[in-house]
């Protein structure tokens, strides 16, 4: 790759202070404005601060790579970045499930979303979202650690992911590689399973109003949530794609792909929520 790749830290630079900028406004506008102190707003504020700790974790090395030409990680450095990307990436999918459960209450039980999802059952879902992913991504630093390095050590990406590292072993990685697989079945499937679920009960819900404006009206609240959720989706898709199936490819695209994957959600996200119209207690 170029010596210094500036015609891709010069965007992903432009993305990162989207991202940062966006999601800082987000936090505080929620912060200091009372009327927005309700379940959704919560919400968005927790995707906020999830989407501030992902960028946080890897977009240092990302942007030191591509200005500086800087090659090289701790080995531990790694282990605890891919440990707090592969977290805040399952929180911010626990996250987008409970926003679509928040859409459910609202338009089935309008007149009993507040009591339904009070502050404290939104902070316990918020833990409950953390510990989850905490647990399944904790065992993770002690399967690799385990492992013998002898080949090259070169990663494919500007940040550390598991099994961009666990391809670098001279050993059997069939246990790291079924863990890999559970964990990703036990949070990524099941929550867009969920995520479907939710939206199959919301449209259910929508074709039983009577008034085609009320329908409208129920489901364009919803829209900046399926952007969301296809933003996440779509480029762990697509990034799962290449790992898989794009060995021949280009060096310089695997990485293009892999900013694209991190950074494309996290700025779009702010720009989801300029665009979330506001509900009343109707839905």
């Amino acid at each position: 790759m170029p010596e210094k790749e500036f015609w891709m830290a010069l965007p992903l630079s432009l993305l990162y202070s989207i991202t940062f900028l966006g999601n800082v406004t987000i936090l505080v506008v929620i912060k200091v404005e009372r009327s927005l102190h309700e379940p959704m707003h919560y919400l968005l504020a927790m995707l906020a601060a999830v989407d501030l700790s992902l960028s946080l974790s890897f977009m240092p090395t990302t942007l030191s790579v591509h200005w500086f030409s800087w090659r090289s990680v701790n080995f531990d450095a790694c282990i605890a970045q891919k440990f707090f990307i592969h977290t805040f990436r399952g929180v911010e999918s626990g996250v987008l499930v409970t926003m679509a459960f928040d859409r459910f209450v609202a338009i089935c039980f309008p007149l009993h979303n507040a009591t339904i999802l009070t502050h404290g059952v939104i902070g316990k879902i918020g833990a409950a979202v953390l510990l989850r992913r905490v647990g399944a991504v904790f065992p993770v630093p002690f399967l690799i650690k385990r492992l013998p390095f002898c080949h090259s050590n070169v990663l494919s990406h500007a940040y550390c992911l598991h099994q961009d590292a666990m391809r670098l072993a001279c050993a059997d990685t069939c246990v790291n590689s079924i863990y890999g697989l559970l964990a990703v079945i036990f949070i990524i499937v099941l929550d867009a399973l969920i995520l479907l679920v939710s939206y199959i009960l919301i449209l259910h819900a929508v074709l039983g109003i009577a008034s085609w404006e009320e329908r409208l009206k129920a489901l364009n609240t919803c829209l900046s949530h399926i952007f969301a959720v296809l933003l996440f989706y779509v480029p762990l898709i697509g990034m799962t794609l290449i790992h898989h199936d794009g060995k021949h490819l280009s060096p310089i695209l695997h990485t293009l792909m892999a900013s694209i994957y991190q950074l494309l959600p996290l700025c779009s996200f702010p720009l989801c929520t300029v665009s979330e119209p506001s509900r009343s207690g109707g839905g």
